[in-house]
């Protein structure tokens, strides 16, 4: 079999929700080298379903991955040729391998072996190969063999794979709770967490995994889990607990287990959107390592966390993709988002620093962690007589207007977007250093909290528009005020130092043309809606809710997180 799709693409979502998905990141022990050395992964063990008595085989897929350790994006990508070998010979009578065309290398099979070549392995985490792997006929349950990987490339060392292939295991299934998810603070519920072994043989000890956010709380901590409250980098930091819970014994096939005493699951007075998973493993030193993904856990002092029966060799999971289930809440809450500036002196050709940005007053933390969205966006209108020379990685120059600005150097105009969650007390201070112009007295620059949409700028959570103003000031006589609160949401500003324009509070501006040092522009009709005419839950917010995002796709497979890139051309 000879497949010709391109190879290389990352590895990012597929590889990370498969190492749970799929079993276990395997990785062998390392090797000296004097040159880059490469490390082939995959999953540890894939189970098979038996061979069935009528019908085809189902198919397991089996990521085999390779990582560059580089951490160098631009530099650190190994740029010449490399070969991969594939040796299915101690599968034989056991299991059928075949390479997915989609997402395969080219390479070259000959009976039980294949050889693959490639060119150039990007820093971090690629895909080499997707098999497709299915019971062979005649195998029985308990059978097991092996896929060996290796490669090799002039001046490059690589870590050799072996994946363990088995047939037949068990195959724990999660049952979906009937949970509540409108909700008002101080709103509790059990959770009857219940899951059946529907696999061929025993688990030998189980791992629950309970996951909730910053919103949400359990009102006991239990002597059997262990806890944290990393984020894992997943929005702010806190957004996350996570519990881990063993049960050791054996768990039968075509049982059911339940908790004898549910938990209870309390909606938290800073609870807005929140997101509950409940995830059920085979126990296991890798099991327990891979989902606790390097956090720091701790033990609880409360009772014991008990499993009852409801109405034996160790193995990968059949179908892991039904060992969790997840819960989306909505809590009627809101948060009040209180903007502020600062006030600078100098003369010309000075440089001051000034911190502007915004408060969460509460009492809601806003997490949009499904979908993976911004909260919310600084728009700051830099002051008459100033520019910038420097600024906040994550805040980008464009014109006056809000339109794309290719060139960053004196904008007059920058947003500045949070991450996907802000907490309940976030302090999200943005640091800028302007160089001054001219000394003009009382040269103000609008400092504006609104929704990442330019023309929608309402936070539909906040109850409170007033605040969502400030204002940065330069050479102040009377020391003009710079914290929100004009009630009018929108002031008048004046134009920056590059495009001229006035900021309105609800992020318009007048059109004009670049030069040096701008012109006053005039205001505009502010921001009005507060989001609390339809109630906090409305606009937006829902929406975010509501996506299928990628930043909780690798939640959703198993617990392994990664990081999503997630910018729109216009905010």
């Amino acid at each position: 079999m000879r497949s010709t799709t391109p190879f290389r693409r990352a590895a990012g979502i597929v590889a990370s929700a498969g190492l749970l998905a799929g079993g276990l990141l395997a990785l062998s022990s390392p090797a000296q080298a004097a040159g880059p050395e490469f490390t082939i992964g995959g999953p540890a063990e894939t189970a098979l379903h038996p061979y069935p008595a009528t019908g085809s085989p189902q198919k397991a897929s089996l990521d085999v991955t390779v990582t560059n350790p580089s951490e160098d994006e631009e530099n650190g990508a190994f740029q010449d040729e490399y070969t991969v070998r594939f040796d299915f010979g101690k599968l034989a009578g056991v299991a059928d391998v075949s390479f997915d065309q989609e997402g395969s290398l080219d390479c070259e099979r000959t009976g039980t072996t294949a050889v693959c070549h490639d060119y150039g392995i990007w820093p971090g985490l690629s895909s080499l190969a997707r098999l497709q792997v299915s019971a062979a006929q005649g195998s029985k349950d308990g059978d097991s063999g092996t896929i060996e990987v290796t490669a090799e490339a002039e001046g490059a060392t690589f870590r050799p794979f072996t994946a363990h292939v088995s047939i037949g295991g068990p195959d724990l299934s999660m049952k979906r709770l009937p949970l509540k998810t409108k909700l008002k603070p101080g709103d509790s519920q059990p959770v009857p967490i219940t899951f059946t072994n529907n696999g061929t043989r025993a688990a030998q000890g189980v791992l629950l995994t309970l996951r909730n956010t910053r919103g949400l709380e359990f009102t006991e901590r239990y002597q059997n889990c262990e806890y944290s409250e990393e984020d894992l980098g997943m929005g702010s930091p806190g957004a996350w607990s996570t519990a881990l819970c063993t049960f050791p014994g054996s768990y039968e096939p075509g049982v059911t287990y339940t908790l004898e005493v549910p938990p209870t699951l309390r909606a938290t007075e800073r609870a807005f959107y929140d997101t509950f998973l409940y995830r059920i493993n085979e126990d296991g030193t890798d099991a327990r390592a891979a989902l606790r993904s390097g956090a720091r856990f701790s033990p609880g002092k409360g009772a014991k966390l008990a499993l009852r029966q409801a109405p034996a060799v160790r193995s990968a999971d059949l179908d892991p993709a039904d060992n969790q289930q997840d819960a989306d809440f909505q809590t009627t809450n809101t948060a009040d988002f209180a903007a502020y500036g600062d006030q600078a002196e100098g003369e010309p050709g000075d440089t001051v620093d000034v911190t502007l940005g915004f408060r969460n007053k509460g009492p809601a933390w806003i997490g949009y962690l499904r979908s993976g969205e911004d909260v919310a966006t600084v728009d700051f209108t830099v002051p008459h007589g100033s520019y910038v020379v420097s600024k906040p990685d994550i805040c980008r120059g464009v014109t006056a207007t809000g339109e794309y600005r290719e060139n960053q150097e004196k904008a007059p105009r920058y947003f500045c977007s949070t991450p996907m969650s802000v907490l309940e007390d976030a302090d999200f201070a943005l640091p800028f250093r302007l160089k001054l112009v001219s000394a003009d007295p009382g040269s103000n620059g609008a400092v504006v909290v609104r929704n990442t949409h330019l023309q929608a700028p309402a936070l539909p959570f906040d109850p409170e528009p007033a605040n969502n103003d400030a204002w940065v000031e330069l050479n102040g006589e009377d020391g003009h005020a710079t914290t929100g609160g004009s009630g009018s949401g929108g002031s008048t500003a004046t134009g920056g130092s590059g495009d001229t324009g006035a900021t309105t509070g609800s992020g318009a501006s007048s059109s004009g043309t670049d030069g040096a040092s701008g012109t006053s522009g005039t205001t505009g009709s502010g921001t009005t809606g507060s989001g609390s005419g339809d109630g906090p839950l409305a606009s937006t917010g829902t929406g975010a809710l509501a996506a299928s995002g990628a930043a909780l796709v690798a939640l959703l497979a198993g617990g392994v997180l990664f990081t999503v890139s997630r910018r729109r051309a216009t905010r």
